[in-house]
């Protein structure tokens, strides 16, 4: 049997634009999806078990997305089901929810896995590439931020720069907590190409001014977090979630969350991931600010994650 892990994630800022050439800050969190691949003696294709923990009705959502994802990377990885059925099993601590990189963390986990099943004998590049290939399915064109933060862990600056991915790691003189509640609203990442494209039809001097400043914000929090200056963090973090509020990139419920951490105390809060749905992200440096914010949203029945980004 073949076992397989890989990271979710968070991200900081840029979520929306990677695809753009905006530069994006992402950071792995200490919760991963398990896949294990099994062969099996007779039959031939593959079977699915998903014990994943969800969100409500994430996994039904995902469910063709799923599938896809997976044939597709049975595909390019070469795994023959005809003469080698397998069933493939999802687990692991991070739940299965819109924002956190679960879809990510299925690809990767289950590119590790079958490295591991059939000794293909990848390296770990290989690895992100095969788990950008099951992104697909996902997101249409995926941008390979969420991979490479589920592949690679920790907390990484990722930008593509005329047509080529690159990233580089940002090193934090201790990781950082933050508290990352959940809307309860699956969002369709797949249509979020169309519905940017669309922004920028509206109205185009306007969307390129938003980018540019979407772009200084995430290289000043890039040289903030590496100063430590996490008050400098959490403003750019706010004053990002606002330009996405006014792309109508957020929710009114994430709206309503981020609002409810700052008045607690949280030094910057924000969506994360590709928004209109999903998680929002508080800094909360200190267990204590963490665990004040984090209890106020369960009281009110939200579900939260109590993560830290920067960690290696």
């Amino acid at each position: 049997m073949g076992v397989g892990t890989a990271f979710g994630k968070s991200i900081l800022i840029g979520d929306q634009f990677v695809l753009e050439e905006v530069p994006a800050i992402v950071s792995s969190i200490p919760f991963e999806t398990v896949c294990e691949v099994e062969r099996l003696k007779e039959g031939e294709g593959w079977v699915l078990e998903d014990n994943r923990t969800e969100v409500p009705g994430y996994k039904d959502k995902k469910k063709h997305q799923q599938v896809d994802s997976i044939n597709h990377m049975l595909d390019v990885m070469k795994i023959d089901v005809k003469k080698h059925p397998l069933k493939i099993t999802y687990g692991g601590s991070l739940l299965a929810g819109s924002g956190v990189g679960a879809s990510a963390a299925h690809c990767v986990s289950l590119a590790r896995a079958l490295n591991d099943e059939f000794d293909l004998g990848l390296s770990i590049d290989e690895i992100n590439h095969f788990g950008w290939e099951g992104e697909f399915a996902y997101h249409g064109t995926p941008s390979g931020v969420d991979n490479t933060a589920s592949t690679y862990g920790g907390l990484i600056l990722y930008h593509i720069k005329n047509g080529e991915k690159t990233w580089e790691r940002i090193n934090l003189k201790q990781p950082i907590e933050v508290v990352l509640g959940n809307s309860g609203i699956t969002a369709d990442t797949s249509k979020l190409d169309a519905f940017v494209d669309a922004q920028r039809e509206k109205d185009p001097a306007l969307f390129e001014k938003r980018l540019q400043k979407i772009t200084d914000q995430a290289f000043e929090m890039k040289k903030a977090l590496e100063d430590y200056d996490l008050s400098t963090v959490g403003r750019l973090m706010t004053e990002n979630h606002k330009i996405l509020i006014d792309m109508d990139l957020s929710h009114e419920t994430l709206i309503y969350l981020c609002d409810k951490a700052l008045e607690l105390g949280a030094l910057g809060a924000k969506v994360t991931g590709g928004g209109r749905g999903g998680y929002m992200n508080a800094l909360t440096p200190g267990k204590e600010l963490q665990e004040k914010v984090a209890a106020a949203m369960e009281k009110e029945g939200y579900k939260v994650i109590r993560a830290t980004v920067g960690g290696k």
